[in-house]
């Protein structure tokens, strides 16, 4: 059966293709880091870079600064594409469209964690740890641990993504087709509009959300939270 190509909402494309880009080329040069300066848990034998730890953090600091327009846009424009009340209760639907779809919805939610853990914890790191060999940090630990999270988040957001949709779901990503509505000239009148609504519900998007989403809306406070502190805690923080 054909499928029919979805309209990606140009903010969205805008978004995700750049956090993506970001975070694929963070994960990259985060292995070539760990290959590095340390390599504990198994390296590849490929010619070390002098400069590495300066080009990843470059990645992680433009990721950093794009995460949150776009955590902030998946938990209100495209909160649909995230984690449904229903969702995990769909997982007993095993092979069917449902199950599939609801796999698709938890894996771009995981996504958003895997990202705050990975960026709070690189956030708390020092510089000088890792070439000064002091490789038993705790914020160097869920560093790593947030790597592999996002790697696995990643694939998975993937799979899911192509056996929901299929190709004409991923071409829709590269598409430049943009509806009359979602024109850059209608930007700003809708951006009053999606605040004017925030201000509305309930007194504010999160608790609109936990009323009618509670572990969408629990996840969001994870998320947000993680991303305030990870602007705020870097001020205070003195090392280990």
């Amino acid at each position: 059966m054909s499928r029919s190509a979805p309209y990606q909402p140009l903010w969205l494309k805008i978004l995700h293709g750049v956090s993506g880009i970001l975070a694929i080329a963070a994960i990259i040069t985060g292995f070539l880091v760990y290959n590095t300066f340390d390599g504990r848990f198994g390296k590849l034998a490929i010619p070390r870079i002098s400069t590495i730890i300066d080009i990843h953090g470059t990645f992680a600091v433009f990721f950093f600064f794009i995460f949150p327009a776009f955590a902030l846009y998946s938990f209100h424009a495209g909160d649909k594409r995230l984690l449904q009340q229903n969702s995990l209760q769909n997982l007993t639907q095993v092979g069917r469209p449902i199950w599939w779809v609801s796999l698709q919805k938890i894996a771009n939610t995981l996504m958003l964690i895997a990202s705050v853990l990975a960026v709070l914890s690189g956030r708390m790191m020092k510089e000088e740890w890792l070439p000064t060999g002091q490789l038993n940090h705790a914020w160097y630990y869920l560093h790593l641990i947030g790597w592999v999270f996002m790697v696995g988040c990643l694939a998975l957001h993937i799979l899911m993504s192509s056996n929901v949709g299929g190709v004409p779901l991923l071409l829709s990503i590269f598409s430049w087709k943009v509806r009359p509505e979602d024109s850059p000239t209608q930007w700003f009148s809708r951006l009053q509009n999606w605040l004017s609504n925030l201000s509305a519900n309930s007194g504010g998007g999160i608790n609109h959300f936990m009323q009618n989403n509670f572990p969408l809306g629990v996840i969001e406070v994870i998320v947000v939270g993680g991303i305030l502190a990870a602007l705020i805690l870097p001020l205070f923080a003195g090392g280990e």
